[in-house]
Formats: C-alpha cells, sequence, structure tokens
C-alpha cells in the first residue's frame, strides 16, 4: 500500500534529519535547507524504499507465523525496512588495510561521502552566516568586560544544557582568555564559543540584556 511506502521513506528521512540536527545544533534548520543536506536524506528515505522492495521481493515474514494478521506483517516489514536500512546501508562488507588505515568497502563508504559533501556545503553556508550574526551581535563588546558576565548570564539562561556541553565551554574560555590576541578577535570569538554551545537567539538577547555593562566606553571626542 501506499501508506506503507510513505511511512518507510519518512522514517528514513528522519534519521538523516537525525544526523544532521546533531551536527548543527546551534541553528539546526537552517542547516536542514541546503541542497546538500536536502540530498543527503532523499538518499536515506531511498535507502529505506529499497530495503521494503527487497521485503516484498523475497516475502519475508521475520518469524511472524501464518495466524498474524496482514497488518502486523505490513507494519514489522515497514519498521524493519525503514530502521534495518540505517544498518544495512552505513554496513562495510569488508575491510582493506590502506597505509596505517582501515578502510571499509560497501555502501557506508558512499553515505560517508555524500554526508562529508553536505559536512562540507552546510559549514560554508553556516560559516557565512555566522560570521555576519556575530559580528552584528557582538559589536562594541569588550572581551574584557564581557568574559565573566556575558558566560555566566547565556549559562543562566540555559536550563538544559549538558554538563559535557558546559565543560566544554568553560575550557574554549579559558583556553580564549590566555590567547594572545586583540580584543576585538577575542570578543568575536567568545560569541562564537557561545553560539556554538546555547545558538545564536540566546546570544543575540543575552547581549541587548547586558547593554552597556559589556560594552566598550565610547572615547569622547576632542
Amino acid at each position: 500500500m501506499l501508506l506503507d511506502w510513505l511511512a518507510v521513506a519518512s522514517i528514513g528521512a528522519l534519521v538523516g534529519i537525525g544526523e544532521l540536527v546533531a551536527r548543527y545544533r546551534d541553528a539546526p534548520s537552517k542547516a536542514l535547507i541546503t541542497w546538500p543536506s536536502l540530498i543527503y536524506l532523499s538518499l536515506n528515505a531511498g535507502a529505506s524504499l529499497v530495503a521494503l522492495a527487497l521485503i516484498h521481493t523475497f516475502g519475508w515474514t521475520f518469524g511472524l507465523s501464518e495466524s498474524s494478521s496482514s497488518t502486523e506483517l505490513r507494519w514489522i516489514q515497514v519498521l524493519v525496512a525503514g530502521f534495518g536500512a540505517i544498518a544495512l546501508f552505513r554496513s562495510s562488507l569488508f575491510v582493506l588495510p590502506v597505509g596505517d588505515q582501515e578502510v571499509g568497502v560497501g555502501p557506508s563508504s558512499f553515505l560517508q561521502v555524500v554526508l562529508g559533501a553536505a559536512d562540507r556545503a552546510v559549514d560554508r553556508k553556516r560559516g557565512k552566516d555566522r560570521a555576519a550574526v556575530v559580528s552584528r551581535a557582538m559589536s562594541g563588546v569588550s572581551f574584557e568586560k564581557a568574559h565573566e558576565a556575558l558566560p555566566t548570564y547565556c549559562l543562566a539562561l540555559m536550563q538544559n544544557l549538558p554538563e559535557e556541553d558546559q565543560e566544554e565551554f568553560g575550557r574554549q574560555l579559558n583556553a580564549l582568555r590566555n590567547a594572545a590576541m586583540e580584543d576585538r578577535a577575542k570578543s568575536l570569538a567568545l560569541g562564537l564559543a557561545i553560539m556554538n554551545a546555547m545558538g545564536e537567539d540566546v546570544l543575540i538577547s543575552a547581549v541587548e540584556t547586558l547593554g552597556t555593562e559589556i560594552k566598550l566606553t565610547a572615547t569622547p571626542p576632542p
């Protein structure tokens, strides 16, 4: 039935969405609307559809008895095709030693190439957008004034930030404080670190709220 094929394609696409969202947590919705991302999602959906076609072709029942209803069999086939394709098309048929590394040969190699291309394309697009956002958000912000108040306030705004993300953010902040960089460069790097951990909306709102407390003191005209 058409519903089976739609459900399988949706499961495959949702798996791809989950992977991309996990990689671009600061603005996942913007990462999903690039062409490489859409191609990757289509491949995930297509892999699930191919798996369902194979299941129908070979008549696999996955251990269900003859007394089982057709509805039970259909949904077992849909779930196995949708989620089983994830394992099948991410597996390697065999491993070849290449230099000091072992390279898997199989469907997973192709998907990794596509995912890598999507990653690079999204990175370039997001890098350009993030540079513009952080430049506007951190305009006039002094790192010396903001390096304690701004991160502390942003962390307080977050209610469910994982502990490992907080620890990683703390390490980045400590390294930035000791870096031999100009105040403006440190300020931009601080904004990017906050965006990576908590998103651009939190950064913009925090800077607007703290206002002159973290801004450079204006030099009066002569």
